[in-house]
């Protein structure tokens, strides 16, 4: 099927950078756009022409009513288009609209950020588990603020587990407060972002918005709250559940994490992965999963997450091979199953027992040779 669509005013604003959003809808929609003088050429299947007509009418709604695109939300907007049947353009700025993030309006970039935000709006306890920089922590705090901000809530309660990433900084100087505010960091940044520095401020001295360790949580009851937990896979199994039941009346909870980040000395104990296992299947709580293609930092993040899950992949299935060769009668290499070390250790402790060696005699200091020398 072929259409042609005349070109309106400020329509080339829809097309990006060297037509980098066309390309996209032509790869996610199967399509052939085709740039005329005076119009532009859609092909392909009906429902797909006719999916990317009301793309091109939805932006130019969205222009005539005054709505602007900024830090590449339109190009967002337009891959979850892709990816979901069911969106609209107009639905999806509508959406981010009718939130209120403080000073910043936030687009769900992928479809998995916009099934997150659906969960949070729709459920009591959501569980956001996925690599780094897919906006897990980010998107919880900007509907912790949305909520507060139209009063569904009172309060904002961010907590965190103080455990420090791969390293031991011993006892840091300070108060209390000083003392755990740098594993609390991520947390303020988030905040700051979205509401003017002075709110930020206030809400703090007020108890409006509280930042604190996970490990001060025990024996409260929070009621008409937004409750975030971070970093959950470094929660202990008995952090993990004094946290789920803290929720009182009237409140949320996200709990945010990525098992593939676990700095607990012992991995497997990590609460989240655990949690994963016990309440995946507890009605009322809902679970979303992210991967690499989610992620919204430097375009880099991506591939370096891809790289280690490739690398992670391998190792297991090599290992995976070795205990097979095991299994069927063969040897695995020394190298692969053995420390050098230890290897060396076992070598020595098979060598027979063999009998000293003579010393060779000693020549006396007296001898003519030895005092020409």
């Amino acid at each position: 099927m072929k259409k042609n669509i005349e070109i309106s005013p400020n329509i080339e604003t829809l097309f990006g950078t060297r037509d980098e959003n066309l390309r996209l809808l032509e790869d996610g929609l199967n399509i052939t756009i085709d740039l005329r003088a005076d119009s532009i050429e859609i092909t392909g299947a009906a429902s797909d022409v006719n999916r990317v007509e009301q793309v091109f009418a939805d932006y130019q709604h969205l222009l005539r009513n005054g709505h602007t695109f900024v830090n590449g939300d339109l190009g967002a907007m337009l891959r979850v288009l892709t990816s979901d049947r069911t969106a609209t353009l107009r639905g999806l700025a509508e959406a981010g609209k009718q939130r209120s993030f403080g000073k910043r309006t936030v687009q769900p970039k992928s479809i998995n950020q916009r099934r997150y935000l659906e969960a949070i709006e729709k459920h009591d306890m959501v569980f956001g588990v996925g690599p780094a920089g897919t906006g897990k922590t980010y998107l919880a705090v900007a509907m912790g603020i949305a909520a507060l901000m139209s009063k569904r809530v009172n309060r904002i309660v961010l907590a965190r587990p103080a455990v420090e990433a791969g390293e031991r900084l011993g006892f840091l100087p300070g108060t209390l407060q000083e003392k755990v505010d740098p594993y609390l960091r991520p947390l303020y940044d988030a905040l700051y972002d979205m509401l003017e520095p002075d709110k930020v401020d206030r809400y703090l001295e007020k108890n409006v918005i509280e930042i604190a360790p996970i490990a001060f949580m025990r024996g409260r009851t929070l009621n008409d709250a937004f409750v975030i937990l971070d970093e959950a896979q470094n929660t202990t199994s008995e952090q993990m559940k004094m946290f789920v039941t803290r929720l009182g009346f009237n409140s949320k909870a996200v709990i945010t994490g990525d098992i593939t980040q676990i700095d607990l000395p012992n991995a497997n104990r990590s609460g989240l992965v655990e949690a994963i296992d016990i309440l995946g299947k507890v009605e009322g709580i809902h679970f979303c999963g992210f991967d690499e293609g989610d992620v919204v930092r430097h375009h880099l993040v991506q591939r370096i997450i891809r790289a280690y899950d490739d690398y992670k992949g391998r190792n297991e299935q090599l290992s995976l091979s070795l205990e097979t060769r095991n299994g069927n009668g063969y040897a695995a290499p020394r190298s692969a199953t053995v420390e050098p070390y230890t290897a060396s250790v076992e070598r020595e402790a098979t060598l027979p027992d063999l009998p000293p060696a003579a010393e060779p005699p000693l020549t006396p200091l007296s001898s003519p040779d030895r005092i020409s020398e």
